[in-house]
């Protein structure tokens, strides 16, 4: 069935999931007829040239997981697969990682690790199959808390009370500790601030338990997205892209498991979809994998994290002008996007493609093309289908949060090009009095090529269609509105990363003396340690940071902590000692990065306040240096 026929029948497209009516209803979710008129256009002509062009599409088979199998892969997924299996037994790096989860985040491994046991017992697989109570045995502290609701489990507890608190007035992630009633420091918190301090998942479960709970979607009699914000961080705002590879890949287990923790508190199903490998084409443009482009890209312009089709075609479209009315919104002629698609193909990284010939809405259609040919899609296969549920959650607070772990989870190149979509998606809205494109419009038209898939083959497409159209607009709303926020790595999940760091550091400490004692090399040890000391207590006093900055003029400098001194002063400091090259080095290019002690290295917002930070993690060291070396 032509999806032509859809546009007619406007009964339908005006229900959402949930059988509400949405065209001209109270909610902040209301969607006019008109608007969705452009989502069921727009899928016409997706259908009109895949029509053209694409008869010998293969679907992308996604594959229906065995018992159990869902929750061995998340355990995989989430680094802790050595909780089960052949390597149950080694499982100290993971002992640490558990040390440092909140109650719900338990709670969703408990739950997985409960499924792969009962499935291992099945098949009876010659394992060793830990009990789960066994997983999370207190060692030290026999006061194990009942884990939300779920049978009475012990919890790891941490050893030193305060140890959790990493310094700051934050919340302690600690697992013995009853959650149950709301921490105060979600009370200075308005409902348009995103509280960054709190495991998302934590605050749902407060929500419920409290009897206040509003587990409602937002009243309000216009069609505008609350004005969410982030409340300033004394400790500096972590953005993606701001943290070491190490630290990186603890966030994207975390994020995992606080994303699952959060739709399990709210009674919506997380699944990972899993593809079934397909044979994909290895060179060209359209239809070629992402890692696959960059890789080709790359040999071309080295560091790259965009394809340069990608790049270039965003830019053939603000050259002419973002104030052409229906950009993105009017087609380019099928028949000529077909013919350009080709000579693309053929003639653009020899350099010898005439781009004077590309009409502004023939560009448009091209970079709709491009998105919708890539052989998995932006959103990944994995976790396309969370990103369209995120529309069933409760709150829109929850749905943003939701989105922010998300964005977390998507590998690097597919992350880096919905950034530079949604980037440009909002300077084409920035023109909206002209080309007469709202975020609602702009959404409208997008939301089926990033959402609805042709890998899945259309019987999925067409019959899930009314339910995803006005669902998965109004996630795309939210990833363009909301793109600043959704980019920001949670406080909670940086202060996660950090304890797993410390207590890493403090095992390694121990087996360290361990091996040295008996060596018998204590004494060697001692004196070492003291002659290490000295020079640095001398060289810095309390409350004063040494700071490096190897490719200045200035290579060092003793910097006093005061209450108000923070980041951008010291940046600004150096720079202003800057001789014969000041003009070379812009403020932009370089920051001051927290290298060492319980984080691997974060690049510092200009606001990060130092002392605050310094409390935070005493040990590091302090360097100035461009985002490149």
């Amino acid at each position: 069935r032509r999806s032509g026929q859809y546009t007619m029948n406007h009964d339908h497209s005006k229900k959402t999931p949930d059988g509400a009516s949405f065209d001209r209803s109270g909610s902040q979710d209301s969607l006019d007829e008109l608007s969705m008129d452009d989502y069921w256009k727009e899928l016409e002509n997706i259908h009109e040239t895949r029509g053209n062009n694409h008869e010998e599409r293969v679907a992308l088979v996604v594959k229906e997981p065995d018992e159990g199998e869902l929750e061995e892969e998340w355990l995989k997924e989430a680094g802790l697969s050595n909780l089960f299996g052949e390597s149950s037994g080694d499982s100290l790096e993971s002992v640490v990682f558990l040390s440092t989860l909140t109650r719900t985040q338990k709670a969703a491994v408990e739950k997985r690790v409960e499924t792969v046991t009962q499935t291992m017992r099945k098949k009876n697989k010659h394992h060793q199959i830990p009990d789960v109570r066994d997983i999370f045995r207190v060692q030290n502290d026999s006061k194990g808390k009942v884990c939300d609701g779920s049978e009475p489990s012990t919890v790891r507890t941490s050893e030193n009370k305060n140890e959790t608190q990493d310094g700051t007035k934050g919340p302690k992630f600690s697992l013995g500790r009853d959650e149950q009633k709301s921490p105060p420091e979600d009370v200075p918190f308005s409902d348009t601030d995103i509280n960054l301090e709190i495991p998302f998942a934590e605050q749902a479960a407060n929500l419920k338990d409290s009897s206040v709970g509003k587990m409602c979607k937002g009243g309000g009699g216009d069609t505008l997205l609350p004005n969410f914000r982030l409340p300033k961080d004394k400790t500096g705002t972590t953005k993606i892209g701001d943290l070491a590879p190490q630290d990186m890949k603890k966030v994207y287990s975390l994020a995992l498991i606080e994303l699952t923790a959060l739709y399990d508190i709210l009674g919506t199903e997380f699944k990972q979809q899993k593809a079934v490998k397909i044979k994909t084409k290895d060179s060209g443009l359209f239809g070629v994998p992402l890692s696959v482009l960059l890789e080709q890209d790359q040999k071309k312009v080295p560091g790259t994290k965009i394809p340069l089709i990608f790049q270039k075609l965003i830019a053939q479209i603000e050259e002419t002008t973002l104030e052409t009315e229906g950009l993105l919104r009017i087609p380019g002629v099928a028949t000529r996007v077909k013919s350009l698609c080709q000579e693309l193909e053929a003639k653009f990284y020899e350099g010898t493609f005439n781009w004077e010939n590309v009409k502004q809405h023939d560009a448009a259609s091209l970079l709709k093309l491009f998105i919708r040919e890539l052989p998995q899609p932006l959103l990944t296969v994995e976790y396309l289908k969370a990103f369209q549920d995120v529309q069933n959650l409760p709150m829109k607070k929850q749905q943003l949060q939701a989105l922010n772990l998300l964005v977390l989870l998507l590998p690097e190149a597919n992350r880096d090009t919905l950034k530079v979509l949604l980037e440009f998606l909002q300077r084409v809205i920035d023109h909206r009095d002209k080309n007469k494109m709202t975020l609602k419009n702009v959404a409208m038209v997008m939301a089926p090529n990033l959402f609805t898939f042709h890998g899945f083959g259309s019987k999925t497409i067409e019959q899930r269609e009314f339910v995803l159209a006005a669902g998965t607009a109004n996630v795309m709303r939210f990833m363009i509105q909301y793109q600043k926020l959704l980019w920001t790595i949670p406080k909670f999940i940086v202060n996660q990363v950090r304890k797993q760091n410390t207590e890493s550091q403090k095992k390694e400490k121990k087996d360290k003396a361990m091996k040295k004692l008996l060596k018998k090399m204590a004494y060697d040890r001692e004196k070492h340690e003291k002659q290490e000391k000295t020079p640095n207590d001398a060289d810095v006093p309390q409350g004063v940071i040494r700071v490096q900055a190897p490719h200045l003029s200035k290579v060092s400098m003793a910097i006093q902590l005061t209450e108000e001194l923070k980041a951008g002063d010291i940046v600004a400091r150096f720079l202003s000692q800057e001789s014969g090259n000041v003009q070379t080095l812009k403020k932009e290019e370089v920051f001051l990065y927290e290298i060492g002690g319980n984080i691997g290295e974060r690049c510092l917002d200009d606001d990060t306040y130092m002392k605050d930070l310094y409390q935070l993690n005493p040990n590091a060291e302090w360097v100035i240096k461009s985002k490149q070396s």
